[in-house]
Formats: C-alpha cells, sequence, structure tokens
C-alpha cells in the first residue's frame, strides 16, 4: 500500500459513470412502472452502489479506507441504455477514483440481477471515470 502519512488532507471528487443496456422497451416501461419482480431497481441499485462505495478498501487491497463525506448516484434513460453517474467526495489525502467507479460498477451489476429475470439481452457497456478533482492533478473527460 501506498504511503500518505505526510499527505495533506484536501477535498476530493470524483465522478464516474456506467452504462446499461436493456434489450426491449418493455424492461424500461418495467423499470419506470416499478413493475420488476425482484422490486424497485432504481433504489436498490442505488442501496447497492453506497455499499460498492464503502467497502472498496476490503475488496480491492490497495485502496485505502478512508471517510466517505457524500455519495449520490443518479439515472438518466435514452431509450435502451441507462446511464449511471457515482459522485463521492471527502476530505483526506487519497482520491476517492476507484470508489466511485466500484459504486456504479455495483450499481450496474445489481440492476443486472434484478432484470435478468424479464430481459436476457440485459448487458453492461462500459465504467469509466469522468472527472476527479483534488490531490495533485484535476481532470475532466
Amino acid at each position: 500500500m501506498v504511503d500518505i502519512t505526510q499527505k495533506k488532507n484536501t477535498h476530493r471528487t470524483a465522478i464516474a459513470q456506467a452504462v446499461v443496456q436493456v434489450g426491449n422497451v418493455a424492461t424500461i416501461t418495467a423499470i419506470k412502472n416499478n413493475t420488476v419482480p425482484k422490486g424497485d431497481v432504481f433504489e436498490m441499485s442505488k442501496a447497492a452502489g453506497f455499499l460498492g462505495i464503502k467497502k472498496t478498501p476490503e475488496l480491492l487491497p490497495d485502496c485505502h479506507p478512508l471517510p466517505i463525506e457524500h455519495a449520490k448516484v443518479e439515472y438518466q434513460i435514452d431509450g435502451l441504455t441507462i446511464t449511471i453517474k457515482v459522485l463521492v467526495q471527502t476530505f483526506y489525502k487519497t482520491g476517492v477514483e476507484v470508489e466511485a467507479m466500484h459504486g456504479a460498477s455495483i450499481v450496474a451489476l445489481n440492476m443486472y440481477d434484478m432484470l435478468k429475470p424479464i430481459d436476457k439481452k440485459v448487458s453492461i457497456l462500459n465504467i469509466k471515470l469522468l472527472e476527479k478533482t483534488g490531490g495533485k492533478s484535476d481532470l475532466k473527460f
């Protein structure tokens, strides 16, 4: 694990994205109408994402445990595509990029798990970092 003992705490943010593609309009309708048999897809997936963010250092051995000050999950539907955006913020010595990407991937995986009984064509297209601030460098893609 990288030594961060000499680093100073700064406000750090990261925004990550994951994209879920469904196979048909009926799946989007079921999500919007909250009729998916496993429950409310957006709320359950948001809760799973928060757990993913918080548990990142338990699963990725080189990630430092850090205080999560704020996290937010947003969804945008465009046709058969659901774009997930995850924001994570902290005031600490190291960034939250991996936590944001891990959160976005867990949201997408939870959506896949909830939707697979009604749509065999659900897929996760990509997971990526969109933006990070704080620390040595800011990045915006």
